[in-house]
């Protein structure tokens, strides 16, 4: 495939529009992450406008990376409680008298 016909899909972020080559099974997600991020850009920006585009991106990414990463964390402390509750739920069955 060249690059000319690959598939792409149109995004904005703060206003400017960019092409990104996209397969067309994955361009609602690539949308909804735009808009995501263009969010989080424009929230940045409200705050300080005199901000360049570039660092306004860096500095939504590394938010975006941080609540990445902290949900990551409460994912794995939810699995380990989950692992400790079935351990407890095994023991508790294996201790039950039979019938």
């Amino acid at each position: 495939m060249t690059d000319a016909s690959r598939p792409t899909t149109e995004i904005t972020l703060l206003g400017r529009s960019y092409i990104i080559a996209c397969p067309p099974d994955e361009q609602d997600k690539l949308e909804r992450a735009a808009r995501y991020l263009d969010r989080a850009m424009g929230g940045i920006h409200a705050q300080n406008k005199l901000l360049g585009t570039e660092r306004i991106a860096i500095m939504a990414a590394l938010n975006i990376a941080n609540e990445l990463l902290e949900a990551l964390d409460t994912q794995r402390a939810s699995e380990r409680h989950l692992d400790t509750l079935s351990a407890r739920l095994e023991r508790a069955l294996a201790d039950a008298p039979q019938r």
